[in-house]
């Protein structure tokens, strides 16, 4: 498993939408309770910071909070990673429900977020960068080819298991190609099967 996160290019600072903070938080606040979320931003020398979801904020922000999560649970960056995506998922479908199209399931969702969900992101705002998706459909498969610099691929991970969770399917995962080991873009292979609970199967 791919366990670190990417360090940020030198002089390039990359945004990320307040709601993604939101959603952070929503997921320390259910899983760690308390003060935690706090605590993490004290950690990641960000104890003065208010996400807004309006805003826009620095993408090393997430990077550092999510690098604090790991030192204080014990649990990598990977699997904190995924199990954002995870919980994001089903409110990522709520926000753009305007989107999608009821007869669509996790597949259909993944073969048409470049060219819906994100298209109509990038337009609503110049300034956004959501990752670069391409998709070929084989039958059963969608395979996704994932390209950002912030090389976040666990959330994607994350969110196809989230995704297929919502919908009520089971889908077997499989990386055949990842950014954190040198290659130049991220491959996921994704395979509905019979079933009515995702499962995940990471290549190693």
């Amino acid at each position: 498993l791919k366990m670190a996160l990417p360090e940020r290019a030198p002089n390039r600072e990359r945004l990320m939408h307040g709601i993604i903070f939101g959603e952070l938080k929503k997921l320390v606040d259910k899983t760690l309770g308390g003060n935690t979320w706090r605590e993490l931003l004290r950690d990641a020398g960000l104890d003065t910071k208010i996400y807004m979801p309006i805003g826009e904020y620095p993408d090393t922000d997430a990077v550092a909070i999510i690098s604090a999560a790991s030192a204080r649970t014990g649990k990598p960056v990977r699997i904190i990673l995924e199990e954002f995506g995870e919980f994001v998922a089903p409110d990522l479908v709520a926000l753009f429900r305007h989107m999608v199209p009821p007869e669509w399931r996790t597949l259909e969702l993944l073969e048409n977020t470049e060219d819906t969900i994100h298209r109509v992101v990038r337009l609503r705002n110049p300034s956004a960068r959501p990752p670069r998706l391409r998709t070929e459909r084989f039958g059963e498969e969608v395979v996704i080819t994932y390209s950002s610099g912030r090389k976040l691929c666990g959330i994607a991970v994350g969110i196809v298991r989230g995704l297929a969770r919502y919908y009520g399917e089971a889908v077997e995962v499989r990386e055949l190609t990842c950014m954190l080991e040198s290659a130049t873009e991220c491959t996921i292979r994704v395979r509905r099967t019979e079933g009515s609970s995702s499962r995940i199967r990471i290549k190693p």
